[in-house]
């Protein structure tokens, strides 16, 4: 029963992307290790982020705190702060214009210590992986990298069926790519290696034989 309500689920997923998307055919091939492994976009602070603040020479109001689920933070002098969407030096500068009503001229540092991200930033694997889940995105991510996080394809994968789903951001709009993860990674294709972009969704269906 178990396994015949996440078939339906991952089919009504599936048509839901179908109707949405627009389907383009295959991705370009991707370097299994970038040559250029240099930063990338600027990190965006996501609800459940942990984040560091220091206050230089102000220890009483130097803390840890958790993102709430409501994108907003709370630390000592400082009530429901907005953190979500913005960058660590982002949210340093607003505490500063918050504590300046308190402390005179405050220096603030953001260091963010436990990474989730905004659903834009994150790569999202649903379908028939080991451990279907959402992945903050990482600078020169590639597919291999994210099926390695997930420990792989199940045994009743339909790997080089899957659909990852990508949004257009200069055409407003969502695209569809085919991506062959079972040569990826059980016959070793590195033509099938693509790169991943944030907000990504792979969809893994089931095999129907």
């Amino acid at each position: 029963m178990k396994n015949v309500t996440r078939s339906i689920i991952l089919g009504v997923m599936v048509l839901l992307v179908a109707a949405c998307g627009a389907r383009h055919g295959s991705l370009p091939s991707a370097e299994f290790v970038s040559p250029n492994e240099g930063p990338g976009p600027d990190y965006i602070i996501g609800p459940l982020d942990t984040i560091n603040v220091f206050v230089w020479r102000n220890q009483e109001v130097t803390t840890t705190v958790t993102v709430r689920p409501d994108g907003r933070i709370s630390v000592p002098l400082i009530e429901d702060l907005a953190a979500t969407g913005k960058t660590p030096t982002q949210l340093a500068r607003d505490i500063e214009q918050a504590l300046s009503k308190y402390i005179r001229n405050p220096i603030v540092t953001v260091i963010v210590s436990g990474f989730t991200g905004p659903f834009a930033q994150q790569v999202r694997v649903v379908g028939e992986a080991t451990e279907p889940q959402a992945i903050p995105f990482r600078s020169n991510m590639t597919l291999l990298d994210v099926m390695i996080s997930v420990g792989g394809l199940t045994e009743y994968a339909a790997g080089n069926r899957s659909t990852l789903v990508r949004y257009n951001v200069q055409e407003n709009k969502q695209e569809e790519y085919t991506v062959r993860i079972s040569d990826l990674i059980r016959d070793g294709d590195t033509s099938a290696n693509v790169k991943i972009n944030p907000g990504d969704v792979i969809i893994i269906p089931e095999s129907f034989f």
